[in-house]
């Protein structure tokens, strides 16, 4: 079967990837393209804007609750809340790979798996997602004899920090941990902060050119550290990482998952 696919954010950076990505796939055939209002990429061939022969797939505005069985959501709040709506209204399915959720949002979220099946999850990487489980393993043996630091950096036009994989990283830590990252989480260090409190998961972010996406989770002890790393060098590896969440979700009827589902990990 043909998984008709809708790409929320086309004429972005990853939205051109899964362009790129559903041309190559057998199974997959991108049927609608979608940006924002008065977005000047509106009207232009998918195909061209991502370097590749032209496809005939237009970018638009609207969805059309005819033309796709399964909506890509890399975009931005906003825009992913409005999709949700339609999604659940016309029964489609999502994957939904957006960053900077707030609990209103991620609520949403999870309310919408009541009706549709969503795929939520921050970041689309095999290897990032095989990385959470080795944390959970870390975090679960060293326990509270060590220190921990998640160290995060990505191009200057990431908008949100710490990264919502990052963020997730902290949660899968502070859960082995049975802790509340909420309250135990510290966002950068500055001035006279005194020791270091072990009870805490600390962050650090970097902005900077072009670099893709880079996590690095330390567990220092005294006389030794483990360090977990995982970095990105192509933005494709996100768009297989989508297309792969997309053939599993499409044999499931309705719920939320997450890629630690598709890699039955």
């Amino acid at each position: 079967m043909t998984v008709r696919i809708a790409i929320a954010g086309a004429a972005g950076r990853m939205g051109r990837n899964l362009v790129i990505a559903c041309s190559e796939a057998d199974d997959m055939i991108l049927t609608q393209a979608l940006e924002r209002e008065k977005n000047p990429s509106l009207g232009l061939d998918t195909g061209l804007l991502a370097g590749l022969a032209t496809n005939q797939v237009l970018i638009d505005a609207q969805l059309d609750p005819q033309a796709f069985d399964v909506l890509i959501d890399f975009s931005h709040p906003g825009a992913t809340t409005e999709h949700i709506d339609f999604c659940v209204e016309h029964g489609k399915k999502m994957i939904i790979g957006t960053t900077g959720c707030d609990a209103q949002l991620e609520q949403k979220i999870q309310h919408a798996g009541d009706t549709i099946a969503i795929l939520y999850a921050p970041n689309m990487s095999v290897g990032v997602n095989l990385c959470l489980k080795l944390l959970q393993t870390a975090a679960t043996v060293l326990g509270d004899s060590v220190d921990i630091e998640v160290i995060e950096a990505h191009h200057r036009h990431k908008v949100d920090a710490p990264s919502g994989t990052a963020l997730k990283m902290g949660q899968v830590i502070a859960e082995a941990l049975g802790r509340n990252l909420d309250d135990c989480a510290i966002y950068g260090r500055h001035g006279q902060t005194g020791a270091r409190d072990r009870q805490t998961i600390g962050f650090e972010t970097i902005r900077a050119g072009d670099i893709v996406g880079e996590h690095t989770v330390l567990f220092a002890d005294e006389g030794e550290r483990i360090e977990i790393t995982h970095k990105a060098s192509s933005r494709m590896t996100f768009a297989q990482g989508a297309l792969r969440a997309c053939r599993w979700l499409s044999q499931q009827q309705k719920g939320i998952f997450s890629m630690q589902d598709v890699l039955s990990l």
